[in-house]
């Protein structure tokens, strides 16, 4: 562990200490160090409350006043066993246990009069812990399986100093004032209804407007680069997912196959258990474990999954990926060298299953779209392609102003059996994705076991305006694919040749990505993709043909206008302009009427003053048309 992973696990076992002086009754589960602080899991009937955390918190400072040593106890298994059952702890400690393979060393760390089951490290003594904040409760199934009791998570965060806490939770609170669900509803941009389902987006017509501007600007970038965009059904049948892998490699983070209803009625008829069903739709037939293990030259498919052709069962599933669908495409019609790259574009919705309680707004869904593309080409082309997907990323970044970035280059985990392909092949991949990113003038990192099992990737992990990182856009190397699904063009020397394939998506997800943009410009859109631009405030109902003239002639011009209709006092109609954040609100008066003009005022440079009216139109125009970002020196 780093210094300040200690630091943060420490203050983990002080929470479990504070809380068993304030609980005995507390049954334990885990309480590991996260990327920005730690939590602990309680099975507790009572509900902790707002006040409770305050008690724990000065239990807490006490523990840390005594001056707690952190003891480690290496014991066997058996003496684990008593040393759990001794202190009450069996209902998940137990269980924990059983997670330590055999063979590896069992320890347990002691402060004061607490033991926990722990690997370590810990900091020396209790008064190392300078800094602490606990943050929330939250509800948290054991183990993430919704099938298990719900514990209560505690969640905090510690720091090596007071100063750094203090900015820690100032930025928290900069995130709390900027959440894209607070913001989506007051801004009208999304809804997410129960009864449509958790983790489903219903876009309004004003989040439609956002996500179209989106889709209108990185469209213009895909046809300068010769892009084909096309169209794909949401679903497929679920062995053009075996063929491709995802099925079974991502299996968990899929929905459930769907039957075809004749084979269910059949089934059901049959008196076939729900455990057959689902082994029968999910085996893959020794005829198609041959065909692709004889195409890869592995065992892609272990026999054991395999099954007499005759007993499985049809199915279909939701797509978890558009790749299977554009490589049908590709396959679709012979290609030579000649016409290659191809490269094929899609919006297209996919759908996995999350778990409820990682589900977060936007930016953690169950059906969201993908500025998707795949890019087939030889492998001299390869290099050349890569640079071009990385410069599509970052004309996106620069247009949005999120400048900050870091690059993360994804390798396969050497130890791991999840990734299929040709180590060769994986190793041109890895020196192609290397060397895009050496072009890109940025620092950038290697980690092995981020790749996606068909190849590596290259990540941009963006900072946003209060040092938050969101991984965007990503391109990947894949020679796996194209092997998998038997992808050939026709060479200069007449022959048969294996594609490479590329996979990119400037923005990631659609839905993702705007709940970081409406974070990061704090819903303060820039004009170009802001839903409503202008808004005309009439200081009187005399004044409403002229506005209506305006509106006319705003609307006539490509910009996005609302008149305010309400007979309410100019006051208040300026106040509402500014909750809802439109970029530019125009006053008119009996002079702005008579002279053609109008008064100005942005949220980005404030009052502007009356100016002509044509005048306005032409520089309102530019501004959106540029996609410039919004600055006081604009003009």
């Amino acid at each position: 562990m780093t210094p300040l992973e200690e630091l943060r696990h420490s203050c983990s076992h002080v929470l479990a200490t504070a809380v068993l002086r304030l609980f005995p009754e507390t049954k334990l589960d885990i309480g590991p160090p996260t990327d920005t602080g730690f939590y602990y899991d309680f099975d507790l009937d009572h509900k902790f409350t707002a006040e409770d955390l305050e008690k724990i918190e000065a239990e807490m400072a006490k523990v840390i006043k005594e001056n707690q040593a952190f003891r480690r106890q290496e014991v066997s298994r058996d003496e684990a066993i008593e040393i759990i059952k001794s202190r009450g702890q069996e209902r998940y400690k137990l269980g924990r246990l059983a997670d330590i393979p055999e063979g590896e060393e069992v320890s347990f760390y002691e402060n004061g009069e607490f033991m926990d089951l722990c690997a370590g490290t810990h900091v020396r003594y209790t008064k190392k812990i300078k800094a602490f904040k606990l943050l929330s409760v939250a509800g948290a199934y054991h183990r993430g399986d919704e099938k298990n009791k719900q514990l209560q998570r505690i969640y905090g965060t510690a720091f090596p100093t007071k100063d750094e806490l203090a900015e820690y939770l100032e930025q928290l609170e900069q995130a709390r004032a900027r959440d894209h669900r607070r913001l989506g509803k007051d801004l009208k941009l999304f809804v997410i209804d129960e009864d449509v389902g958790q983790g489903l987006v219903l876009w309004t017509a004003k989040g439609s407007i956002l996500r179209q501007e989106l889709q209108n600007f990185i469209g213009e970038e895909l046809r300068k680069q010769g892009y084909a965009q096309v169209f794909t059904p949401h679903i497929g049948k679920l062995d053009l997912y075996k063929v491709s892998g995802h099925f079974p490699y991502y299996k968990d983070s899929q929905f459930p196959a769907i039957a075809d209803p004749n084979d269910l009625k059949r089934f059901a008829e049959e008196g076939g258990s729900c455990a057959d069903l689902t082994a029968r739709m999910e085996a893959t037939s020794p005829q198609l474990a041959a065909e692709i293990n004889g195409r890869t030259g592995q065992e892609t498919i272990p026999a054991d999954r395999t099954m007499d052709p005759t007993q499985i069962l049809d199915g279909f599933m939701l797509a978890p990926m558009n790749c299977p669908h554009h490589i049908k495409l590709y396959s679709s019609e012979p290609h030579s060298y000649r016409d290659l790259p191809v490269r094929i574009a899609e919006f297209g919705t996919v759908y996995r299953w999350e778990q409820s309680g990682e589900l977060n707004g936007m930016t953690r869904v169950r059906g969201f779209t993908q500025d998707d593309a795949h890019i087939f080409c030889t492998e001299e082309q390869l290099a050349d392609e890569v640079i071009g997907c990385l410069s599509l990323v970052k004309i996106v970044l620069s247009t949005l102003g999120m400048i900050d970035y870091r690059v993360r280059v994804g390798l396969r985990d050497p130890d791991s059996d999840k990734y299929t392909g040709d180590a060769a092949d994986w190793d041109k991949a890895e020196e192609a994705c290397r060397n895009a990113a050496k072009t890109l003038g940025v620092p950038f990192t290697e980690e092995p076991g981020e790749a996606a099992f068909y190849g590596p990737k290259i990540d941009f992990v963006v900072k946003d305006v209060i040092g938050r990182e969101w991984q965007l856009g990503t391109v990947q190397v894949d020679y796996s694919l194209p092997v998998r699904f038997d992808l050939t063009y026709i060479g200069a020397d007449n022959k048969s040749h294996r594609p490479v394939m590329i996979h990119r998506a400037p923005f990631g997800s659609l839905e993702r990505f705007c709940g970081v943009l409406i974070e990061h410009f704090n819903g303060d859109f820039p004009l170009w993709l802001a839903p409503e631009q202008v808004r005309l405030l009439p200081i009187s109902e005399k004044l409403m043909d002229y506005g209506n003239d305006l509106l006319t002639k705003l609307r006539a011009a490509g910009v996005r206008a609302e008149l305010d209709k309400h007979q309410d006092k100019l006051g208040a109609k300026i106040r509402r302009a500014e909750l809802e954040k439109i970029p530019h609100v125009l006053i008119l008066g009996a002079k702005e009427a008579e002279t053609q003009a109008v008064s100005v005022r942005s949220r980005a440079r404030g009052d502007e003053g009356t100016q002509p009216f044509a005048d306005y139109l032409a520089r309102v125009q530019e501004e959106i048309t540029s996609r410039s970002l919004p600055n006081k020196d604009n003009s």
